[in-house]
């Protein structure tokens, strides 16, 4: 992911690697979940190789707010970064979260990768991106 996508993992990751303050919408109730790529791409394969032709949701069910995450996010980063709240866009879902019950039973799949595992082996990464971009 790219730190100005836009998403909320690299966008907290850049401002935390930065020390500036992370930018959380509303009160940050919100919900997400997220899911390494590599359990991702190990779900896509295990649907591939299923032959099962309807919808499979794959994903992480663990939901967090997004005001946990930023909290996380300064964690494993050990930035000194604050939190700053800012007005919530009209359009932000207030829950995201997906139902995998399908994958675990036709695939026998669930995400493995905790958040601040995954977290910690993106941040390599973020901080080479950020190093070209001052560069």
């Amino acid at each position: 992911m790219r730190p100005h996508d836009g998403r909320a993992i690299p966008t907290f990751v850049r401002q935390a690697v930065e020390n500036k303050p992370l930018t959380v919408f509303g009160d940050g109730s919100q919900t997400r979940s997220f899911c390494y790529v590599d359990d991702l791409i190990q779900g896509l394969y295990a649907l591939a190789m299923s032959g099962e032709h309807l919808p499979v949701n794959l994903g992480n069910p663990t939901e967090l707010s997004l005001l946990e995450l930023a909290q996380t996010v300064i964690s494993v980063t050990s930035s000194k970064s604050e939190i700053v709240f800012e007005a919530l866009p009209v359009d932000d879902p207030q829950v995201r979260e997906p139902d995998i019950t399908r994958a675990r039973q036709l695939l026998g799949w669930e995400p493995k990768i905790p958040l601040e595992k995954g977290l910690r082996r993106m941040l390599p990464s973020e901080e080479r991106e950020a190093e070209a971009v001052h560069v």
